[in-house]
């Protein structure tokens, strides 16, 4: 149990049976009337974003997320295998749980697995991860119309936008939370 005074970004409550993360909050005090905590929460399982409003003082469930870094080892049909790195245990987690960072994985990679009573919750990626691009059209001199970007293929197999300058071969640097590029890695 937490009270709203506890609320901080990243804290799993338990409403109603389902699992809910708090992305944003903020302590309000009107002038008139009782103080009330504004949050954003986002379903763990599903993604789903509500805005909920608690009293002030209310007594809220927290859930136990246990949050451990994992090595991605290799895609097993529709799963991915990571193995612990303190007990070497080797755990399959179904592709759907994965879900779009799966785009963004590489062999040997670290990662946070975050679980509730032995159940896969999600994966966490670093916020940026160098890749190579496998394969994108060179860029023309002169071709501006499509705002100085053209897609690219990573060696994950994503692909995404890149400026005009880069061709296969070069490492980039990628957000993995919007999967934008950043930067260009030099060797």
């Amino acid at each position: 149990m937490a009270s709203t005074s506890d609320f901080r970004n990243g804290l799993v409550l338990n409403i109603d049976g389902q699992l809910w993360t708090i992305t944003e909050f903020q302590h309000v005090k009107p002038g008139k009337g009782p103080a009330f905590v504004r949050t954003t929460l986002k379903n763990v399982m599903s993604g789903k974003t509500v805005d909920r409003t608690f009293n002030a003082g209310v007594k809220v469930d927290t859930a136990t997320v246990d949050k451990r870094d994992m090595t991605y080892l290799y895609a097993d049909g529709d799963a991915y295998v990571f193995m612990d790195g303190e007990t070497y245990e080797q755990i399959s987690i179904p592709a759907a749980t994965v879900g779009d960072a799966a785009n963004y994985l590489l062999d040997n990679q670290e990662v946070m697995v975050a679980t509730h009573d032995g159940t896969v919750l999600f994966i966490e990626l670093p916020a940026s991860v160098e890749l190579t691009i496998s394969h994108t059209d060179p860029g023309l001199q002169g071709d501006r119309s499509t705002g100085g970007t053209k897609p690219a293929t990573l060696e994950t197999g994503a692909e995404i936008q890149v400026p005009l300058f880069l061709n296969t071969g070069d490492k980039i640097k990628v957000d993995t939370r919007s999967g934008a590029y950043l930067s260009r890695v030099s060797s």
